[in-house]
């Protein structure tokens, strides 16, 4: 079994937190029309950007988002959810009932739909108060959208084989379940479990105070071991270490804890997640040489040593990766 509720033994949520505040929603699935978004990885091999199709997607939505206009642009291709209206491009389904039950820990205890609320809560709560704290933005809270098959966003379409990412467009994170065990254990090799999902959903999270904080305008050179694309991708590595040590302290709007407990087995999943996504791992996974100069996230080791950075320090000036040579 995968996803947030495999082989957990005990309560991961507090049962009494109220996490119907959790920002996602279900943007149906697309039929047919239309090419999927594909992108090279290291190695010769195709998949999809996200986490773990090799987030090689950001590099193509942080590029669009400066053809397309910035904030307000189109991205180059496909239209954007209109969030005011709640309406979906053609082609999609949203399913109003996914969600509609997931009100208490308890519920997120029972089904990894509620389990997901629960963690994006945590997310907007960890990340609305750690901003002003350290003398950064307020947070705007990305919306998380979860998809069956392809979704249209503001920076075009993508099918499932993209994986989870961040369009930076319509500041909107989005995720087909199926990833974790069709991709992330399946083709990447990694050992699953159930804080998986959760350390992705940080990672990309993270993505999205990079782009409130102007971080992903300072991208340049999309290729090689210092490159500003490994360094970007480290970050968000860090920044999901960051709301791992702090989210046993997150709470819904009445002060009421919204995780049980985070324990070293969770701490465990993360880091192997991390290094199943690491570009030398999938170089090698592919069949093809480790060539770092082909890099666009940085090694496992790298992506594991800049998530303990977060985990440990838990700070944005230590998860700063342009500040350093030594990623």
């Amino acid at each position: 079994m995968s996803g947030l509720l495999a082989g957990r033994t005990t309560m991961r949520f507090n049962p009494k937190a109220d996490i119907s505040g959790g920002n996602v929603r279900d943007a149906g699935g697309r039929r047919g029309g239309g090419a999927p978004m594909r992108f090279p990885v290291p190695g010769g091999a195709k998949a999809g950007g996200g986490i773990g199709g090799l987030l090689l997607v950001v590099l193509f939505l942080v590029l669009t988002q400066c053809v397309g206009g910035g904030q307000g642009g189109t991205g180059g291709a496909g239209s954007m959810f209109d969030t005011g209206t709640g309406q979906m491009p053609a082609g999609l389904e949203a399913d109003g009932d996914r969600y509609a039950d997931c009100r208490t820990g308890a519920d997120a205890n029972e089904d990894p739909d509620c389990a997901r609320k629960a963690v994006v809560l945590s997310l907007e709560q960890f990340w609305a108060r750690t901003l002003p704290e350290q003398g950064r933005t307020e947070l705007a809270p990305a919306p998380v959208n979860t998809f069956t098959g392809g979704v249209q966003t503001a920076c075009g379409q993508a099918s499932s084989q993209v994986g989870p990412f961040y369009c930076p467009a319509d500041q909107q994170i989005y995720l087909d379940t199926s990833f974790f065990a069709d991709v992330l254990e399946g083709q990447l090799g990694g050992q699953g479990g159930d804080f998986v999902e959760p350390y992705v959903l940080a990672h990309e999270y993270g993505h999205h105070v990079q782009n409130l904080l102007g971080t992903m305008g300072r991208v340049r050179t999309q290729q090689g071991p210092r490159s500003d694309a490994v360094r970007l991708e480290l970050q968000a590595d860090c920044y999901a270490g960051m709301w791992t040590r702090a989210a046993e302290g997150t709470a819904d709007d009445d002060g009421v804890a919204i995780f049980s407990e985070v324990d070293e087995s969770d701490i465990s999943e993360a880091l192997d997640s991390a290094k199943a996504v690491g570009d030398d791992r999938i170089q090698q996974r592919s069949g093809g040489r480790v060539d770092p100069e082909g890099w666009t996230h940085g090694s496992s080791e790298q992506r594991q040593a800049w998530f303990r950075t977060g985990y440990e320090e838990g700070t944005l000036e230590a998860c700063d990766t342009w500040a350093t040579d030594a990623l």
